[in-house]
C-alpha cells in the first residue's frame, strides 16, 4: 500500500504586508529546513506571493494561492488566473473554503470550474468542503460534504482526482476556537474516503490525502493527527505564528510512522463497497 505523506497548509487569509511578511516567512523557513517527512504548503495573499516564492527558494516548502479565477486571461478585473499562479512558481491552491462560500457567494459550479482550470494548469487544487452548525444539527452533515465534493469532481477523472487535496473543514470551527472532536473529524475524514471510493475507485480512495481544518493549533494537533484517516491539517490563525506552525507541523511529523492503515470506518456506504 503507498505511503500517505502528511501535509500541512498554512492559510494567512487577509493577513500581513508584503512590508512585514519576510519575518514570518525567515522564521518558517528557519523552523522548518530540517523536516523531511512531511509536505508544507505556505499559502499569503496574492501580493505576498513574490516574496514567499523567494523566501522558499530552494526549499522543500511549497507556495500555494488562497484563491484563482477559472479563465486564463480576459475581462475579469480583479481576479486572478492560473496560469499566472504558474508564472509565480505556486505549486498549490486552496479553492471553495467556506469563507469564498459565504462572503462571496462562489456556487458549486464555479469550483468545479476552478478544480478543473487549476488541474489543466498543474497546479494542486486544496478542495474545502464542510457544513455548516445548522447543517450539522440536523443531522445533514454527509449528504452536505458528499455534494460537494461530487459537485466539485464532476468530469474529472480518476487519475487527476487522484491529485486533488480534500480539506475537510466544519464551517462552525473555523475561526470560531471550537474544533470538532478528534473522533468527529475522523468520522467525516472516512466518509469521504467512502465517497472518494464510490466515485472513483479503492486506491483513489485509499491513498488520499485529506486534511482538517477548522482551529487547528499546537494544542490539537497531536490528537487531530493521530487519526487514521486525518493525513495533515489546513491551518488559519496558527500559520502566523512560526513556531506554533512549526510545532504543528512537528505533531504531523511524529505521526508518520509507517504505511496508512486500511481503515475507512463503519458506514453503510463503505461497506457496500467491500
Amino acid at each position: 500500500m503507498e505511503l500517505r505523506r502528511p501535509l500541512v497548509v498554512g492559510n494567512w487569509k487577509m493577513n500581513r504586508v508584503p512590508s512585514d511578511a519576510s519575518v514570518l516567512l525567515d522564521g518558517l523557513r528557519e523552523r522548518l529546513a530540517k523536516v523531511s517527512n512531511v509536505s508544507v504548503v505556505v499559502c499569503p495573499p496574492f501580493v505576498i506571493l513574490p516574496a514567499a516564492a523567494a523566501a522558499m527558494d530552494k526549499t522543500s516548502i511549497a507556495v500555494g494561492a488562497q484563491n484563482m479565477h477559472h479563465e486564463t486571461n480576459g475581462a475579469f478585473t480583479g481576479e486572478i488566473s492560473p496560469n499566472m499562479l504558474r508564472d509565480l512558481y505556486v505549486t498549490h491552491v486552496i479553492l471553495g473554503h467556506s469563507e469564498r462560500r459565504t462572503h462571496f457567494h462562489e456556487t458549486l459550479g464555479e469550483i468545479n470550474k476552478k478544480v478543473q482550470a487549476a488541474l489543466k494548469y498543474g497546479l494542486t487544487p486544496i478542495l474545502c468542503v464542510g457544513e455548516t452548525w445548522a447543517e450539522r444539527e440536523k443531522g445533514n452533515q454527509e449528504e452536505v460534504v458528499r455534494r460537494q465534493i461530487v459537485s466539485a469532481l464532476k468530469g474529472v477523472s480518476s487519475d487527476l482526482v487522484s491529485q486533488v487535496v480534500i480539506a475537510y473543514e466544519p464551517v462552525w470551527a473555523i475561526g470560531t476556537g471550537k474544533t470538532a472532536t478528534p473522533e468527529i473529524a475522523q468520522d467525516m475524514h472516512s466518509e469521504i474516503r467512502s465517497i472518494l471510493w464510490e466515485i472513483c475507485d479503492e486506491s483513489v480512495a485509499r491513498n488520499a490525502c485529506i486534511i482538517y481544518g477548522g482551529s487547528v493549533k499546537a494544542a490539537n494537533a497531536a490528537e487531530l493527527l493521530a487519526q487514521p484517516d486525518i493525513d495533515g491539517g489546513l491551518v488559519g490563525g496558527a500559520s502566523l505564528d512560526a513556531e506554533e506552525f512549526f510545532e504543528i507541523v512537528s505533531c504531523a511529523e511524529r505521526e508518520y510512522v509507517g504505511p496508512a492503515a486500511p481503515i475507512f470506518g463503519e458506514g453503510p456506504d463503505f461497506q457496500s463497497q467491500q
